[in-house]
């Protein structure tokens, strides 16, 4: 705040009192200015090109086939106990032959040696199954 005191020439100093409001102006376009320029745009838009015509055909869901491979190596396709490694990958081939690939789950056992899970994946791989995954991996965690 300034004070503003009247000429001295007359008899009685007179004492103005004004605010000067200059710099509170500043001020207040300094805040109005910042606010202006952090204020996003509310402008943005999102262009999508919907699709047009008849609705897609139903998904065909692949079937899901269950390896099971016990503590002594026993396979097991779907329940059905394979006797030796040429029948499995008879079906394994029957499967990736199909149009729509089964999903392959692999499923060993806790006890069962890493040789037999191996042999089962490595045969998969070699013979073009591409859907292949493990299943029951919450027996590990311990």
């Amino acid at each position: 705040m300034a004070m503003n005191v009247g000429n001295s020439s007359s008899d009685e100093p007179e004492v103005v009192v004004e605010m000067n409001t200059t710099p509170l102006i500043d001020v207040m376009l300094v805040l109005l200015v910042m606010l202006i320029i952090t204020i996003p745009i509310q402008t943005h838009a999102v262009k999508l090109d919907m699709p047009t015509g008849s609705p897609p055909p139903p998904l065909v869901l692949p079937e899901v086939v269950t390896i099971d491979i016990d503590f002594d190596g026993t396979i097991s396709w779907n329940d059905e106990v394979i006797p030796d490694r040429q029948t499995m990958e008879a079906k394994m081939r029957a499967a990736a032959a199909q149009d729509v690939q089964p999903e392959v789950h692999v499923r060993p056992n806790k006890l069962a040696k890493y040789k037999y899970v191996a042999e089962v994946m490595a045969s998969a791989q070699r013979i073009g199954l591409s859907k292949l995954g493990m299943v029951g991996n919450e027996q590990f965690v311990e």
